[in-house]
Protein backbone atom coordinates (compact mmCIF):
# COMPACT_ATOMS: atom_id res chain seq x y z
CA UNK A 1 0.00 0.00 0.00
CA UNK A 2 1.16 3.23 -1.05
CA UNK A 3 1.19 6.67 0.62
CA UNK A 4 -0.57 8.49 -1.37
CA UNK A 5 -3.71 5.52 -2.18
CA UNK A 6 -6.93 6.95 -2.60
CA UNK A 7 -5.69 9.81 -4.00
CA UNK A 8 -6.43 10.48 -7.94
CA UNK A 9 -4.34 12.45 -10.40
CA UNK A 10 -5.89 14.29 -13.76
CA UNK A 11 -2.34 14.26 -15.83
CA UNK A 12 -2.38 16.66 -18.56
CA UNK A 13 1.35 17.24 -19.23
CA UNK A 14 3.39 16.08 -22.40
CA UNK A 15 7.18 15.78 -22.95
CA UNK A 16 9.85 15.21 -19.56
CA UNK A 17 9.26 17.57 -16.85
CA UNK A 18 5.37 17.75 -16.19
CA UNK A 19 4.83 13.51 -16.52
CA UNK A 20 7.98 13.11 -14.04
CA UNK A 21 5.36 15.02 -11.61
CA UNK A 22 2.85 12.58 -11.75
CA UNK A 23 5.57 9.47 -12.09
CA UNK A 24 6.66 9.95 -8.61
CA UNK A 25 3.54 10.41 -7.19
CA UNK A 26 2.17 7.27 -9.15
CA UNK A 27 4.94 5.39 -7.53
CA UNK A 28 3.57 6.47 -4.56
CA UNK A 29 0.26 4.86 -5.05
CA UNK A 30 -1.79 7.92 -6.05
CA UNK A 31 -4.03 6.77 -9.32
CA UNK A 32 -2.99 8.84 -11.95
CA UNK A 33 -4.81 9.41 -14.95
CA UNK A 34 -3.05 10.79 -18.18
CA UNK A 35 -5.14 12.32 -20.54
CA UNK A 36 -3.73 12.42 -24.55
CA UNK A 37 -5.97 12.60 -28.03
CA UNK A 38 -5.06 11.67 -31.40
CA UNK A 39 -5.28 15.75 -31.73
CA UNK A 40 -2.92 16.37 -28.99
CA UNK A 41 -0.72 13.19 -28.60
CA UNK A 42 1.96 12.90 -26.09
CA UNK A 43 5.21 14.16 -27.89
CA UNK A 44 7.03 11.51 -27.09
CA UNK A 45 4.99 8.82 -28.44
CA UNK A 46 4.94 10.57 -31.97
CA UNK A 47 7.42 9.76 -34.60
CA UNK A 48 9.64 11.95 -35.00
CA UNK A 49 10.81 11.32 -31.58
CA UNK A 50 12.24 7.82 -32.58
CA UNK A 51 14.83 10.66 -34.99
CA UNK A 52 15.63 12.28 -31.61
CA UNK A 53 16.03 9.27 -29.66
CA UNK A 54 17.91 7.08 -32.34
CA UNK A 55 15.35 4.60 -32.11
CA UNK A 56 11.88 4.00 -32.16
CA UNK A 57 12.40 1.74 -29.40
CA UNK A 58 14.41 4.60 -27.44
CA UNK A 59 11.43 6.46 -28.05
CA UNK A 60 9.40 4.06 -26.41
CA UNK A 61 11.57 3.50 -23.62
CA UNK A 62 11.54 7.01 -23.05
CA UNK A 63 8.24 7.43 -22.89
CA UNK A 64 7.52 4.23 -20.64
CA UNK A 65 10.38 5.51 -18.42
CA UNK A 66 7.74 8.43 -17.65
CA UNK A 67 4.60 7.25 -17.70
CA UNK A 68 5.20 3.82 -16.24
CA UNK A 69 2.19 3.42 -13.15
CA UNK A 70 -0.30 5.24 -15.05
CA UNK A 71 -3.83 5.02 -16.75
CA UNK A 72 -4.01 6.37 -20.25
CA UNK A 73 -7.35 7.74 -21.95
CA UNK A 74 -7.61 9.58 -25.26
CA UNK A 75 -9.78 12.83 -24.81
CA UNK A 76 -10.65 15.18 -27.34
CA UNK A 77 -10.18 18.60 -25.15
CA UNK A 78 -10.86 20.21 -28.52
CA UNK A 79 -14.14 19.66 -28.56
CA UNK A 80 -17.03 20.81 -25.80
CA UNK A 81 -17.81 17.50 -24.72
CA UNK A 82 -14.46 16.28 -24.50
CA UNK A 83 -13.92 19.34 -21.78
CA UNK A 84 -16.94 18.32 -19.97
CA UNK A 85 -15.89 14.92 -19.46
CA UNK A 86 -12.37 16.57 -18.27
CA UNK A 87 -14.38 18.57 -15.61
CA UNK A 88 -16.52 15.13 -14.94
CA UNK A 89 -12.98 13.99 -14.28
CA UNK A 90 -11.76 16.78 -11.80
CA UNK A 91 -15.27 16.45 -9.62
CA UNK A 92 -13.89 12.46 -8.52
CA UNK A 93 -10.02 13.63 -8.21
CA UNK A 94 -7.61 15.14 -5.84
CA UNK A 95 -4.88 16.96 -7.80
CA UNK A 96 -5.01 18.39 -11.30
CA UNK A 97 -1.71 19.00 -13.56
CA UNK A 98 -0.61 19.86 -16.39
CA UNK A 99 2.99 21.70 -17.94
CA UNK A 100 1.19 23.88 -20.94
CA UNK A 101 2.41 27.52 -21.52
CA UNK A 102 0.63 29.97 -19.17
CA UNK A 103 -2.96 30.66 -19.52
CA UNK A 104 -3.65 27.11 -21.35
CA UNK A 105 -5.88 25.39 -19.20
CA UNK A 106 -8.00 29.06 -18.99
CA UNK A 107 -8.33 29.02 -22.57
CA UNK A 108 -9.91 25.66 -23.06
CA UNK A 109 -11.97 26.33 -20.06
CA UNK A 110 -10.58 24.66 -17.82
CA UNK A 111 -8.51 26.90 -15.05
CA UNK A 112 -8.44 27.02 -11.63
CA UNK A 113 -11.65 29.25 -10.95
CA UNK A 114 -13.80 26.44 -13.05
CA UNK A 115 -12.31 23.45 -11.03
CA UNK A 116 -12.76 25.27 -7.94
CA UNK A 117 -16.03 25.60 -8.26
CA UNK A 118 -16.55 21.66 -9.12
CA UNK A 119 -14.26 20.74 -6.89
CA UNK A 120 -13.67 23.56 -3.49
CA UNK A 121 -10.13 21.04 -2.39
CA UNK A 122 -9.00 20.68 -5.74
CA UNK A 123 -5.39 21.24 -5.83
CA UNK A 124 -4.12 22.51 -9.30
CA UNK A 125 -0.42 22.59 -10.42
CA UNK A 126 0.28 24.41 -13.69
CA UNK A 127 4.25 23.88 -14.52
CA UNK A 128 4.96 26.37 -17.26
CA UNK A 129 8.35 27.47 -18.38
CA UNK A 130 8.32 30.90 -16.92
CA UNK A 131 5.18 30.95 -14.41
CA UNK A 132 1.49 32.23 -14.70
CA UNK A 133 2.50 36.51 -14.36
CA UNK A 134 5.46 38.32 -15.33
CA UNK A 135 6.48 40.17 -18.97
CA UNK A 136 7.26 36.36 -19.90
CA UNK A 137 4.80 34.87 -19.22
CA UNK A 138 3.97 33.67 -22.57
CA UNK A 139 6.92 32.24 -24.01
CA UNK A 140 7.56 28.93 -24.40
CA UNK A 141 10.83 27.20 -23.41
CA UNK A 142 12.26 23.22 -23.39
CA UNK A 143 14.52 21.72 -21.27
CA UNK A 144 17.49 23.53 -23.11
CA UNK A 145 16.39 26.70 -22.47
CA UNK A 146 15.13 26.55 -19.64
CA UNK A 147 18.78 25.35 -18.30
CA UNK A 148 20.35 28.43 -20.06
CA UNK A 149 17.93 31.11 -18.98
CA UNK A 150 17.95 30.10 -14.94
CA UNK A 151 21.77 30.06 -14.72
CA UNK A 152 22.58 26.92 -14.29
CA UNK A 153 23.98 26.22 -17.78
CA UNK A 154 26.43 29.23 -17.27
CA UNK A 155 27.34 26.84 -14.08
CA UNK A 156 28.27 24.44 -15.51
CA UNK A 157 31.66 23.07 -18.02
CA UNK A 158 34.73 23.02 -18.14
CA UNK A 159 36.47 26.27 -16.74
CA UNK A 160 37.26 28.33 -19.64
CA UNK A 161 34.99 26.33 -21.75
CA UNK A 162 31.17 26.80 -23.25
CA UNK A 163 28.04 26.40 -21.06
CA UNK A 164 26.63 23.04 -20.54
CA UNK A 165 23.51 22.08 -22.80
CA UNK A 166 21.48 20.97 -20.05
CA UNK A 167 18.70 18.34 -21.17
CA UNK A 168 17.00 15.87 -19.53
CA UNK A 169 18.24 17.23 -16.14
CA UNK A 170 16.73 20.27 -16.63
CA UNK A 171 13.32 18.95 -17.42
CA UNK A 172 13.78 16.05 -14.32
CA UNK A 173 14.57 18.63 -11.59
CA UNK A 174 11.36 20.67 -11.67
CA UNK A 175 9.47 18.09 -12.45
CA UNK A 176 11.06 16.87 -8.77
CA UNK A 177 10.93 20.09 -7.20
CA UNK A 178 7.08 20.32 -8.52
CA UNK A 179 6.04 16.74 -7.03
CA UNK A 180 7.06 17.83 -3.64
CA UNK A 181 5.18 21.44 -4.19
CA UNK A 182 2.18 18.63 -4.80
CA UNK A 183 2.82 16.24 -1.51
CA UNK A 184 2.75 19.64 0.78
CA UNK A 185 -0.17 20.83 -1.07
CA UNK A 186 -1.90 17.10 -0.16
CA UNK A 187 -0.53 18.01 3.66
CA UNK A 188 -1.59 21.47 3.62
CA UNK A 189 -5.65 20.34 2.50
CA UNK A 190 -5.35 17.06 5.14
CA UNK A 191 -4.57 19.76 7.67
CA UNK A 192 -6.96 22.36 6.65
CA UNK A 193 -9.11 20.60 4.19
CA UNK A 194 -8.55 23.23 1.89
CA UNK A 195 -7.22 22.91 -2.30
CA UNK A 196 -4.68 25.66 -3.60
CA UNK A 197 -3.22 26.63 -7.51
CA UNK A 198 0.30 25.88 -7.57
CA UNK A 199 1.81 28.81 -10.22
CA UNK A 200 5.11 26.58 -10.72
CA UNK A 201 8.01 27.87 -12.88
CA UNK A 202 10.52 25.59 -14.33
CA UNK A 203 12.94 27.99 -14.63
CA UNK A 204 12.62 29.00 -11.23
CA UNK A 205 12.95 25.67 -9.80
CA UNK A 206 16.53 25.04 -11.63
CA UNK A 207 17.86 28.26 -10.25
CA UNK A 208 17.29 27.31 -6.81
CA UNK A 209 20.32 25.32 -6.85
CA UNK A 210 22.60 28.44 -7.22
CA UNK A 211 21.61 30.31 -4.45
CA UNK A 212 24.61 31.04 -2.89
CA UNK A 213 26.10 31.94 -6.53
CA UNK A 214 22.84 34.50 -6.74
CA UNK A 215 23.46 35.75 -3.34
CA UNK A 216 27.29 36.98 -4.25
CA UNK A 217 26.23 38.39 -6.99
CA UNK A 218 23.15 40.38 -5.22
CA UNK A 219 25.65 41.48 -2.20
CA UNK A 220 29.11 41.07 -3.74
CA UNK A 221 28.66 41.73 -7.12
CA UNK A 222 30.90 39.02 -8.39
CA UNK A 223 29.60 37.35 -10.70
CA UNK A 224 30.17 33.50 -10.66
CA UNK A 225 30.93 31.29 -14.04
CA UNK A 226 32.21 27.38 -14.83
CA UNK A 227 35.37 25.54 -12.89
CA UNK A 228 34.80 22.26 -13.80
CA UNK A 229 35.22 19.45 -10.76
CA UNK A 230 36.64 21.93 -8.87
CA UNK A 231 35.09 23.16 -5.07
CA UNK A 232 35.51 26.39 -3.20
CA UNK A 233 37.32 24.89 -0.39
CA UNK A 234 37.78 21.30 -1.21
CA UNK A 235 41.19 20.05 -2.63
CA UNK A 236 41.76 17.84 -4.65
CA UNK A 237 38.08 17.61 -5.79
CA UNK A 238 38.17 16.33 -9.43
CA UNK A 239 37.06 13.75 -11.75
CA UNK A 240 40.88 11.54 -12.51
CA UNK A 241 41.95 9.85 -15.79
CA UNK A 242 41.80 5.74 -14.82
CA UNK A 243 43.62 3.13 -17.38
CA UNK A 244 41.26 2.34 -20.32
CA UNK A 245 39.44 4.72 -22.74
CA UNK A 246 37.53 7.63 -21.09
CA UNK A 247 37.20 5.89 -17.74
CA UNK A 248 37.43 8.45 -14.80
CA UNK A 249 37.02 8.28 -11.20
CA UNK A 250 36.24 11.37 -9.15
CA UNK A 251 38.00 12.09 -5.62
CA UNK A 252 37.02 14.25 -3.00
CA UNK A 253 39.12 15.51 0.26
CA UNK A 254 37.30 18.18 2.58
CA UNK A 255 40.06 17.82 5.45
CA UNK A 256 44.02 17.74 6.12
CA UNK A 257 42.73 13.97 7.93
CA UNK A 258 41.16 12.74 4.81
CA UNK A 259 44.17 13.82 2.70
CA UNK A 260 45.63 12.08 5.03
CA UNK A 261 44.03 9.17 4.45
CA UNK A 262 44.42 9.37 0.40
CA UNK A 263 48.00 9.55 1.24
CA UNK A 264 48.01 6.64 2.55
CA UNK A 265 45.99 5.06 0.16
CA UNK A 266 48.89 5.97 -2.81
CA UNK A 267 51.50 4.71 -0.62
CA UNK A 268 52.34 7.84 0.42
CA UNK A 269 54.47 9.04 -2.52
CA UNK A 270 57.32 11.57 -2.32
CA UNK A 271 55.78 14.22 -4.30
CA UNK A 272 53.21 14.32 -1.40
CA UNK A 273 55.37 15.79 0.98
CA UNK A 274 55.64 19.15 -0.95
CA UNK A 275 55.06 21.86 1.40
CA UNK A 276 52.30 23.01 -1.01
CA UNK A 277 49.84 20.42 -0.19
CA UNK A 278 50.86 20.58 3.38
CA UNK A 279 47.20 22.12 4.86
CA UNK A 280 43.75 22.44 2.73
CA UNK A 281 44.41 26.24 2.00
CA UNK A 282 47.93 25.28 0.01
CA UNK A 283 46.14 22.31 -1.37
CA UNK A 284 43.49 24.50 -2.83
CA UNK A 285 45.90 27.13 -4.09
CA UNK A 286 47.94 24.96 -6.11
CA UNK A 287 45.39 22.42 -7.16
CA UNK A 288 46.12 21.99 -10.75
CA UNK A 289 49.81 20.92 -9.62
CA UNK A 290 48.53 19.05 -6.93
CA UNK A 291 45.57 17.06 -9.53
CA UNK A 292 48.58 16.38 -12.52
CA UNK A 293 50.29 14.36 -9.56
CA UNK A 294 47.33 12.36 -8.66
CA UNK A 295 46.32 11.81 -12.21
CA UNK A 296 49.64 10.15 -12.66
CA UNK A 297 48.92 8.07 -9.83
CA UNK A 298 45.27 7.25 -10.99
CA UNK A 299 46.41 6.45 -14.68
CA UNK A 300 48.14 3.25 -13.55
CA UNK A 301 44.69 1.27 -12.35
CA UNK A 302 41.18 1.14 -13.77
CA UNK A 303 38.11 2.92 -12.21
CA UNK A 304 36.67 -0.38 -10.36
CA UNK A 305 40.16 -1.02 -8.81
CA UNK A 306 40.58 2.54 -7.86
CA UNK A 307 37.29 2.63 -6.37
CA UNK A 308 37.65 -0.04 -4.91
CA UNK A 309 40.95 0.95 -3.49
CA UNK A 310 40.09 4.36 -2.18
CA UNK A 311 36.66 3.41 -0.27
CA UNK A 312 38.22 0.68 1.71
CA UNK A 313 41.01 3.20 2.47
CA UNK A 314 37.94 5.61 3.86
CA UNK A 315 38.30 8.19 0.61
CA UNK A 316 35.50 9.40 -0.93
CA UNK A 317 35.78 8.03 -4.35
CA UNK A 318 33.64 6.65 -6.88
CA UNK A 319 33.83 6.33 -10.74
CA UNK A 320 31.64 8.05 -14.13
CA UNK A 321 30.24 5.06 -14.82
CA UNK A 322 28.47 4.86 -18.29
CA UNK A 323 24.76 3.74 -18.86
CA UNK A 324 26.23 -0.20 -19.03
CA UNK A 325 28.24 -0.13 -15.85
CA UNK A 326 25.33 0.93 -13.49
CA UNK A 327 22.92 -1.25 -14.94
CA UNK A 328 25.37 -4.08 -13.79
CA UNK A 329 26.93 -2.47 -10.95
CA UNK A 330 26.30 -4.59 -7.49
CA UNK A 331 25.37 -1.67 -5.74
CA UNK A 332 22.64 -0.62 -8.16
CA UNK A 333 21.55 -4.10 -8.48
CA UNK A 334 21.45 -4.56 -4.98
CA UNK A 335 19.16 -1.71 -4.34
CA UNK A 336 16.88 -2.73 -7.15
CA UNK A 337 17.73 0.78 -9.01
CA UNK A 338 16.76 -0.54 -12.86
CA UNK A 339 12.96 -2.52 -12.22
CA UNK A 340 11.38 -4.66 -15.13
CA UNK A 341 8.40 -4.05 -16.34
CA UNK A 342 6.18 -5.77 -18.75
CA UNK A 343 5.09 -3.24 -21.86
CA UNK A 344 2.27 -4.99 -23.70
CA UNK A 345 4.00 -4.14 -27.08
CA UNK A 346 7.70 -4.43 -26.29
CA UNK A 347 7.85 -7.13 -23.86
CA UNK A 348 10.05 -6.70 -20.56
CA UNK A 349 11.55 -3.02 -20.19
CA UNK A 350 13.54 -1.71 -17.58
CA UNK A 351 12.83 1.92 -16.09
CA UNK A 352 14.28 3.37 -13.21
CA UNK A 353 12.87 2.44 -9.61
CA UNK A 354 11.59 4.67 -6.87
CA UNK A 355 14.47 6.96 -5.39
CA UNK A 356 13.23 6.48 -2.23
CA UNK A 357 12.86 3.41 -0.02
CA UNK A 358 9.61 3.73 2.77
CA UNK A 359 9.43 0.96 5.26
CA UNK A 360 5.68 1.04 5.82
CA UNK A 361 4.25 2.50 2.38
CA UNK A 362 6.73 1.44 -0.33
CA UNK A 363 7.13 2.96 -3.35
CA UNK A 364 6.62 0.74 -6.52
CA UNK A 365 6.94 0.13 -10.08
CA UNK A 366 3.67 -1.60 -11.07
CA UNK A 367 2.85 -1.35 -14.06
CA UNK A 368 4.27 -0.02 -17.91
CA UNK A 369 3.25 3.12 -19.53
CA UNK A 370 -0.48 2.48 -21.22
CA UNK A 371 -1.02 1.99 -24.66
CA UNK A 372 -3.28 5.13 -25.73
CA UNK A 373 -6.63 4.97 -25.10
CA UNK A 374 -5.73 1.64 -22.90
CA UNK A 375 -8.00 2.53 -19.83
CA UNK A 376 -10.95 4.06 -21.93
CA UNK A 377 -13.34 1.89 -20.26
CA UNK A 378 -12.59 2.17 -17.06
CA UNK A 379 -11.80 5.63 -16.46
CA UNK A 380 -15.27 6.63 -18.63
CA UNK A 381 -17.36 3.42 -17.99
CA UNK A 382 -16.49 2.66 -14.44
CA UNK A 383 -15.20 5.60 -12.92
CA UNK A 384 -18.13 7.94 -14.68
CA UNK A 385 -20.73 5.82 -15.01
CA UNK A 386 -21.21 6.09 -19.06
CA UNK A 387 -21.74 3.27 -20.90
CA UNK A 388 -20.64 0.80 -23.62
CA UNK A 389 -22.80 2.43 -25.95
CA UNK A 390 -22.25 5.54 -24.82
CA UNK A 391 -18.51 5.40 -25.19
CA UNK A 392 -18.83 3.52 -28.84
CA UNK A 393 -20.37 7.05 -29.64
CA UNK A 394 -17.96 9.23 -28.44
CA UNK A 395 -15.46 7.59 -30.04
CA UNK A 396 -17.28 7.93 -33.38
CA UNK A 397 -17.80 11.55 -32.00
CA UNK A 398 -14.13 12.29 -31.95
CA UNK A 399 -14.42 13.21 -28.44
CA UNK A 400 -12.56 10.24 -27.04
CA UNK A 401 -10.31 10.12 -29.50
Amino acid sequence: MGCLDGIRIIDFTRYAAGPQITLLLAFMGAEVIKLESRMDIDHFRRQESAVVWGSQRASVDCFNSLNANKLGVTLNLKTDAGVELAKSLIAISDVAVDNFKAGTMDRLGLGYPVLRHIKPDIIMLSASSHGAVGPERGYIAYAVTMGALSGLSEMTGYEGGPPAVMRSSADLRPGTTAAFAILAALNYRQQTGEGQFIDFSAREALSCPLGEVIMDYTMNGRGRTRQGNRDDCMAPHNCYRCKGEDKWISIAVSSDGEWETLRCAMGDPLWAEDERFADQRGRWQHQQELDSMIESWTSMYTHYELMDMLQRAGVAAVPSFNNEELFGDPHCRERGCFVPVDHPDEGELYIVSPPWKFSDTPAEAKSAAPLLGQHNKYVFGELLGISDEQIDRLEAEQVLY
